[in-house]
């Protein structure tokens, strides 16, 4: 079973989410907190990293930064969430190392196709450092 954390510190969207991912077949390990975000992905290990950009404590920039310079880690497709109103660049976000860039509200729809094919084809800095 392929398994997702989210980090995501809108309890409403995190809890919905898990719920959604989990009735469609994923084991999600979710928290409202990026410290707690790191901890999962090195102890379990998913095989994708879906985090909200923006946080209280440590930002998403910060928790991916974290987890690229953790070579065990590296490998794990990542993909930022946050809303049109947060003035984050899009190109930024890629050019730090995220693999997709996600605009709140979303359709459970689309967020699952794009784990789908994020977790299928791999991180895009597997890519660029082979």
């Amino acid at each position: 079973m392929k398994s997702i954390l989210l980090i995501e510190d809108n309890i409403d969207i995190l809890e919905n989410l898990a719920e959604y991912l989990e009735l469609e077949g994923y084991h999600v390990y979710s928290t409202n907190n990026g410290e707690k975000g790191i901890e999962l992905a090195l102890e379990h290990m998913p095989d994708l990293i879906i985090c909200d950009m923006p946080r209280p404590g440590i930002d998403g920039y910060k928790v991916l930064k974290t987890l690229i310079d953790n070579l065990s880690i590296t490998k794990i497709p990542f993909i930022f969430c946050t809303t049109m109103s947060e003035k984050i660049n899009r190109s930024d976000a890629l050019e730090s190392g995220a693999d997709d860039y996600i605009i709140k509200p979303f359709e459970l729809e689309t967020i699952l196709q794009i784990a789908k094919l994020c977790i299928k084809t791999g991180t895009k800095r597997q890519k660029l450092s082979a």
